[in-house]
């Protein structure tokens, strides 16, 4: 090298260690903390925790913020480590260069015989100052992803990558990995990059621990990919995450009509894609799965024999990608889309639009929910028409009058709705009142959703629905006058939630999470990820010595228990008196917890602001109702019942008095949906009510309860949270009854199998009841 470019050579490096030097000087982790250079480990803790939660990227929307969030990160990095913290005081360097001054010779050796620097001279951040901005848009934080990401896999799948500052593999994959990010995304893919320096707490949660990580992320399940970075890779990776049966391939003529006439057991339309691929397009595995609960799919490849017959009967181009919707009229499709090129945005507005049948069946609640939405106001009044029927022949024709009905009356304010009576009894029920004269046919019920609770207004037709053109113009009519007046609908109710009708049984929901936890298994052994293995590993070893240890304690007892002699058979009888006259305390001696008793304390006014309205987040107070007569009875078998959940420090629990709280209770269950007594339907016995034995766990900060309902003589299964009526022939107890007498008995017998209900409580599978606000306890 000659002496001009050793000396270019020499000024460029000096150039590059001044402006290192002046970018060095102008971080200040002191600064950017706001402490002093004398400050401990824990003024600087505090520092970054206040600083942390003020500029995080998910609570500060000032576009500067995610720039601040960082650096705050990087100045705490640097003085939470001793070590980094002393380079910078005696260097102003966090430790990439450990001084220059210092450790000259690491970056320049030999300098006359040629020119070398080491890798750490210059301090390239890849990833975080010069990342790709590409990225930016995609970066995930953890509570993003658990409150946002999460849910939204249920509708689509995520691929996301883990990488880091220092990672040279992500420099490599960056390329393809920009390319298949753009070209997922518009097919509707979540994309999300994970900053691993930044967001440890997120990338250890996904069990990220290495750089670079790809994963895809479909229903809350993570899965790794473990190929080539590569574009066909990606895309298979992708598809592969999809469930298998999203879309029929509908062959021929034959299996088209099974396909479209499955309306009917599905409860949802039916969508033909018509395109001449040989494969489904993922385009359209995505949107399947998008729309999985609302529609079924099934896809034509044009180019192949016996599908001619089939594309002459729709008139399809067999050159253009042709969409269409078929809803109870299987000969006819309801909508069509035909485009050259089939665009995201374009499919999805289709199918919104044409997302339920025109006389949609009620099978669940959430279905309710959407068809018939709560009001919002005045002007945004939605009105469901509902058939009540039966299944089978006999209620075909009511049906069919129905639907026509349906097709010629479309309008905004109006929804039709079918409901079989049999398989929503509590629904069909409430609305009839059991009238003798809608028993065995069909009848037609208007109403309005008032709120979240279940509380609607409605007009049942005085006679039942036989489709006859008088039934019609008697329906129209009502409908004409429900446009001016909607004091029609005089009635009001409040319905039970519908039961879910398509759910699953346990035993096949059981069965596919159990495959689900092996296959996660097997592909963690597959592909050696030890670390998420160890957990399972720790759990079999555990399990296995518990079960040898037992067998070998068993064993040696056996042996021993054979050399004691059998008690007397005075012994043996006093100590079965013993055990029939112990008394409550000794009765539950085997399931003492730490207190070694269980409190239980009055809901009163004094208390009750503490005790309920600003109850902690996360804390429940289950509230035993009882009378003055009943409050020794029901205090008894309320404390055995709980007695094995006291160890729980967020579970309170409290008596009220019915005798003095009646009316706060009353207001209270009027929540409760089927407990909820209706106004209009007061009877003579209303203030003599017996709710002694009903327990209440109430959520304070959620503003929700749970009821557990007392136990019916005779009734094995108990109520635990059900929702039955009310049980009109118990009315208030007998008065000065001793608590060993019968009536004391059955008195306790309300409470039977609340244990049972308590641990439905904890699991969170009881039905909750929301209120908009706690009422005063008077």
């Amino acid at each position: 090298m000659g002496r001009a470019g050793l000396a270019w050579a020499a000024a460029l490096l000096l150039a590059a260690l001044a402006a290192q030097a002046a970018a060095a000087g102008d971080f200040d982790p002191y600064r950017v903390l706001g402490v002093g250079r004398s400050c401990s480990q824990a003024d600087i803790k505090k520092a970054y925790k206040r600083l942390a939660r003020e500029w995080h990227p998910d609570k500060n929307k000032d576009p500067g913020a995610e720039d601040k969030f960082i650096q705050i990160s990087k100045a705490y990095e640097i003085l939470s480590n001793e070590e980094k913290r002393a380079n910078f005081d005696r260097y102003g360097d966090a430790g990439e260069s450990q001084g220059y001054s210092q450790h000259q010779h690491r970056q320049f050796h030999h300098f006359h015989e040629g020119f070398y620097f080491d890798e750490s001279f210059f301090h390239f951040p890849f990833n975080s100052e010069r990342r790709d901005t590409s990225d930016e848009k995609y970066l995930l934080h953890f509570s993003h992803y658990v409150n946002e990401i999460v849910p939204d896999s249920f509708k689509k799948p995520y691929l996301i990558k883990i990488t880091s500052d220092w990672c040279f593999s992500c420099i490599h994959i960056e390329p393809v990995w920009k390319e298949v990010a753009q070209e997922l995304e518009a097919l509707g893919v979540g994309i999300g990059v994970v900053h691993a320096g930044y967001e440890r707490r997120l990338a250890h949660h996904l069990g990220a621990h290495s750089t670079p990580s790809l994963l895809g992320l479909i229903n809350g399940k993570i899965t790794f990919f473990h190929n080539a970075v590569v574009r066909e890779n990606l895309w298979q990776f992708v598809e592969n995450l999809l469930p298998g049966n999203l879309v029929e391939k509908v062959l021929s003529n034959k299996n088209y009509i099974r396909f479209l006439s499955n309306w009917k057991k599905e409860n949802k339309p039916h969508v033909l894609l018509f395109d001449h691929m040989p494969v489904v397009p993922l385009l359209y595995k995505l949107t399947a799965f998008a729309y999985r609960d609302y529609l079924s799919f099934g896809y034509v490849y044009v180019g192949l024999r016996g599908t001619e017959e089939l594309s002459s009967q729709y008139n399809i181009n067999v050159y253009t990608p042709t969409m269409m919707i078929f809803k109870e009229n299987i000969d006819k499709p309801a909508d069509v889309v035909q485009a050259r090129e089939m665009k995201k945005q374009l499919i999805d507005d289709f199918l919104s639009q044409n997302k339920f049948l025109v006389v949609a069946r009620l099978t669940n609640q959430k279905l309710f929910q959407e068809l018939c939405p709560v009001k919002k106001s005045h002007r945004q009044r939605k009105h469901c028409v509902v058939l009540l029927t039966g299944e089978g022949d006999k209620f075909a024709e009511a049906y069919e009058a129905f639907l026509t009905f349906a097709v010629a009356n479309t309008k905004d304010t109006l929804k039709f709705v079918h409901i079989y009576n049999d398989r929503q009894p509590e629904f069909a029920d409430t609305l009839l009142m059991d009238d003798e004269k809608y028993r065995g046919k069909s009848a037609v019920v208007i109403l309005e959703r008032r709120n979240t609770a279940g509380k609607v207004a409605y007009k049942t037709l005085e006679e039942a629905w036989q489709g006859s053109k008088e039934d019609n113009f008697i329906l129209l009519d009502l409908l004409d006058q429900l446009r001016t007046d909607p004091g029609l609908l005089s009635s009001e109710t409040v319905l039970a939630d519908l039961n879910d009708e398509l759910a699953p049984m346990f035993l096949i929901r059981w069965l596919y999470s159990t495959l689900d936890y092996i296959s996660d298994c097997w592909d963690s052994m597959f592909h050696s990820n030890w670390r998420e293995m160890m957990p399972l590993l720790s759990l079999l070893f555990s399990a296995l010595f518990i079960l040898f240890g037992t067998v070998i304690v068993q064993a040696f007892s056996d042996s021993s228990d054979a050399r004691d002699c059998p008690p007397s058979e005075k012994e043996e009888t006093a100590t079965k008196t013993e055990k029939n006259d112990t008394s409550f305390s000794k009765e539950s001696n085997s399931r003492i917890p730490k207190k070694g008793f269980v409190e239980v304390t009055e809901l009163t006014g004094i208390n009750y602001t503490s005790n309920l309205v600003r109850l902690r987040p996360g804390h429940m107070n289950v509230v035993l109702i009882l009378s003055n007569s009943t409050k020794t009875a029901l205090l008894q078998k309320f404390a055995l019942e709980v007695y094995t959940f006291t160890g729980s420090s967020s579970l309170h629990f409290s008596f009220l008095s019915l005798d003095k709280h009646r009316e706060w209770l009353e207001y209270l269950l009027e929540f409760a949906q089927d407990a909820a007594p209706i106004p209009n339907q007061y009877d003579k016995h209303f203030l003599e009510r017996d709710y002694t034995g009903y327990v209440l766990a109430l959520n304070g900060h959620k503003k929700y309860f749970c009821l557990f309902k007392p136990h019916k003589s005779g009734d094995e299964g108990g109520t635990l949270g059900s929702c039955e009526d009310y049980d009109s022939s118990l009315h208030t107890e007998g008065r000065g009854k001793s608590s060993g007498s019968p009536r004391s008995r059955s008195v306790k017998n309300k409470l039977h199998k609340l244990s049972f209900w308590m641990e439905r409580l904890l699991e969170g599978s009881l039905q909750r009841f929301y209120i908009p606000s706690w009422p005063a306890l008077d």
